[in-house]
């Protein structure tokens, strides 16, 4: 099957040697255009018209009220773990699979990363298994959640759509709100990913992304946070310009803050970028089905990773989950010895010495799916 999907993969990206990444960024519009102009404005740095417009844009995009503009997606979700009031020594419930980031992010507020398992389907955090899991660990008190076991505060969960693949968020929402946990929602890799259409992002109180430039749309670096709260959306824009008091002359910093705005430069870029968003998504999905289509014939050895009913995806990376471990690694091999960029799902965090030590549910599926899944080319076709 491997020989048959590389000569496939050459011909859908129509390479018939050269090497092929794994996802590449697309500038297929105005972003010389909007890049020269932020230049020529010489507001290059975090104040400009396109870091406003880019805000405008994001919540065009994702529905959201409020969006602020941030430097990439790690800072993103530590400031929101900040304004969801995480403290230091609180635990966050997130997934094991996911990208380091997030559990750094926990981990900047001297927090404690909670791992619980994943849903086999959509490899997001399961809304059943942490259900029943915090029926065994956790009580409430007062309006505060607290784990039983440790003494210790659980405030926030951190869900991640695993590759902009929707999770069950809405069932995630209804178990956080039963047991006063604030939901910060990892939207890193979704942009325009949407579940019973709404997009990804809105269904936390708080919803995260990152346009790094691997990602679906990129400026380089960036991030963003969402929100429909008008005062958490003030209090986040005011925390990422270092706390100052607005004055049209005078150094006045009210609390903590951080240098966490994204420079005009990069919002010229991301805006042009989101312009293509749409045209984006729709060719990945184009690609996704045209894998699918191609690999149903060797169902017996591997299967793709599909949205579930009622998500539409935006199939940021595409994902492949083998039957056996040893098929993966072969595969991997070979696929990369041939110049096609494929790699495995990341290791569990767990698995890192830094996180090996926190509390954590039975992770079967994710140890599971940490063995079998791989991640094939997924850029955007544009020949």
């Amino acid at each position: 099957m491997t020989k048959e999907l590389i000569a496939y993969i050459r011909n859908l990206y129509q390479e018939p040697n050269a090497f092929i990444p794994l996802h590449e960024p697309r500038f297929l519009g105005n972003e010389k255009k909007y890049v020269l102009d932020a230049i020529e404005s010489t507001y290059v740095s975090s104040v400009g018209a396109y870091v406003d417009q880019f805000e405008e844009m994001m919540c065009d995009v994702t529905g959201a009220e409020h969006a602020i503009a941030i430097v990439n997606g790690t800072n993103a979700l530590h400031l929101a773990l900040v304004l969801a009031g995480v403290e230091s020594n609180d635990e966050v419930i997130t997934q094991p699979l996911t990208f380091v980031a997030t559990a750094n992010a926990i981990s900047y507020i001297n927090a404690i990363p909670h791992f619980v398992d994943v849903d086999m389907d959509t490899m997001g955090l399961s809304p059943t298994i942490l259900e029943s899991y915090l029926e065994e660990i956790a009580e409430v008190k007062n309006g505060v959640c607290y784990n039983k076991k440790t003494g210790r505060r659980i405030k926030a969960c951190v869900p991640m759509h695993t590759f902009g693949l929707p999770m069950r968020i809405d069932l995630l929402v209804e178990v956080c709100d039963k047991y006063k946990i604030f939901l910060v929602e990892d939207a890193a890799e979704s942009i325009g990913s949407y579940y019973k259409e709404k997009h990804i992002g809105r269904y936390g109180k708080l919803g995260v992304f990152s346009f790094n430039g691997n990602k679906t749309i990129t400026c380089g670096g960036g991030g963003a946070i969402i929100t429909d709260d008008e005062n958490i959306a003030k209090r986040a824009k005011h925390l990422s310009t270092q706390a100052k008091i607005p004055h049209k002359w005078d150094f006045v910093h009210d609390e903590i803050g951080y240098n966490y705005r994204m420079p005009n430069l990069n919002a010229a870029l991301a805006c042009a970028q989101l312009e293509k968003l749409e045209g984006f998504v729709k060719n990945k999905r184009e690609t996704a089905e045209k894998y699918m289509a191609f690999l149903n014939q060797y169902k017996d050895e591997v299967s793709f990773k599909k949205e579930i009913d009622g998500a539409k995806s935006n199939y940021w990376l595409c994902a492949l989950e083998f039957l056996e471990e040893k098929q993966k690694d072969e595969f991997l091999e070979l696929t990369n010895q041939k110049g096609i960029m494929t790699r495995p799902v990341w290791r569990l965090m767990n698995h890192l010495p830094q996180f090996s030590s926190f509390p954590k549910s039975d992770l079967s599926n994710s140890e599971y799916l940490e063995k079998r899944v791989v991640n094939i080319t997924s850029s955007v076709r544009v020949k």
